[in-house]
C-alpha cells in the first residue's frame, strides 16, 4: 500500500533519497567534532603564552598533527553541510541555489586542503 497519489506516482515525484545521508553525515561530523574541539580548546589553553617554536613543535608531533587534520576535515565538512541546508531552504532561485551550493562546496574543499597542507608542512618541516 502506497500513500502517494496516482498523479505523484505517474510523475515519479517522491523522495530524492539524499536527505537521510545528508542528515547522518551532519550528525556524525558533529559527534566527531565534540571530542576534537574539546581537545583543541584544552590544548590551546595549555599553549597560551607559548612562543612560535613551542607551537610548531607541538603541531609537529604525529598524534597532534593527525588530530588537527581530523578536526579540520570534520569541521569544514560539517560547516559545508550546514550552509548547504540553509541555502537549499532559503534560496528560491534554482540557478542561484545551485551556484551557491557549488561555491560553498568548492570553498570548503579549498580551505580544508589549504589548512591540512599547512599542518603537514609544519609537521614535516621540523
Amino acid at each position: 500500500m502506497s500513500l502517494r497519489t496516482d498523479l505523484a506516482r505517474v510523475r515519479g515525484l517522491g523522495s530524492a533519497k539524499d536527505g537521510t545521508a545528508h542528515w547522518w553525515a551532519q550528525r556524525l561530523t558533529a559527534l566527531a567534532l565534540v571530542p576534537l574541539t574539546l581537545w583543541l580548546v584544552v590544548s590551546l589553553v595549555a599553549l597560551a603564552g607559548a612562543d612560535h617554536a613551542a607551537v610548531t613543535a607541538w603541531i609537529a608531533r604525529p598524534v597532534v598533527a593527525v588530530l588537527l587534520m581530523l578536526a579540520i576535515v570534520a569541521g569544514f565538512h560539517h560547516a559545508q553541510l550546514g550552509v548547504q541546508v540553509v541555502i537549499e531552504d532559503y534560496v528560491h532561485n534554482e540557478w542561484l541555489k545551485l551556484a551557491s551550493v557549488v561555491a560553498v562546496k568548492f570553498a570548503a574543499a579549498a580551505l580544508g586542503v589549504a589548512v591540512v597542507f599547512s599542518v603537514l608542512k609544519i609537521a614535516f618541516s621540523g
